[in-house]
């Protein structure tokens, strides 16, 4: 992955259920947007139980149902031509994984400087191997599952540090990312990756609100 993380040496504190499984999902996105999925990934959401959800998050277990199906109608070859097709490309991708380009219209300008203080501060730095910028949307979900699993803040730090990041770096622009996904020809996988996507991070988006 993109982002490496300083550990804490501080007080253990425990971690909601609730929020392991938020912070499963970041992970998953991190995952689905960082590269193609393989057969072991597809197999294992095609596999997976359904969600269970209140009625206000109707939208999240739909999103995953569609996912679910989706892994299992298709296949590593099908999904990794996809994938280059949608996010390399020849000459420029049809989808820029790139906040900075969302939020500027360019890639590697302000919004990348100041993710960059932040994650600083926050004691991330990007992993020597990684060639990709801090802004990847791998990477910001990446930071998200991390920052919900930090087991050195207290439970009303750590949701704090979550708002903020996310409310800076992810909230304003991850609509249009998923918009520009699902108008981009030839992603049929991708499509369920950008719906998932959406409703979680709309849950996400209410959750904060409410803090």
């Amino acid at each position: 992955m993109i982002m490496t993380s300083v550990q804490r040496l501080a007080p253990i504190h425990s971690i909601d259920p609730q929020d392991e499984a938020r912070a499963d999902f970041y992970g998953l996105l991190a995952r689905l947007f960082y590269a193609a999925p393989d057969a072991a990934l597809l197999d294992a959401l095609a596999g997976s139980a359904e969600l269970e959800a209140e009625a206000a998050e109707a939208g999240l277990p739909t999103a995953w149902r569609a996912l679910c199906r989706a892994a299992g109608e298709t296949n590593p070859e099908a999904v990794r031509s996809e994938y280059e097709q949608t996010f390399i490309g020849v000459g420029k991708a049809e989808v820029m994984l790139y906040g900075s380009f969302y939020l500027s219209g360019f890639l590697n300008e302000k919004p990348l400087a100041e993710l960059r203080g932040d994650l600083a501060e926050l004691g991330f730095a990007r992993k020597g191997s990684a060639s990709e910028p801090e802004d990847h949307i791998a990477g910001l979900a990446d930071v998200m599952r991390q920052l919900v699993l930090d087991k050195g803040l207290a439970p009303e730090d750590r949701d704090a540090e979550q708002q903020k990041f996310f409310l800076r770096h992810l909230q304003p622009w991850y609509g249009r990312f998923c918009d520009a996904i699902e108008a981009a020809p030839g992603t049929e996988f991708y499509q369920n990756v950008a719906g998932f996507a959406r409703a979680f991070l709309e849950l996400e988006q209410e959750f904060f609100r409410i803090e």
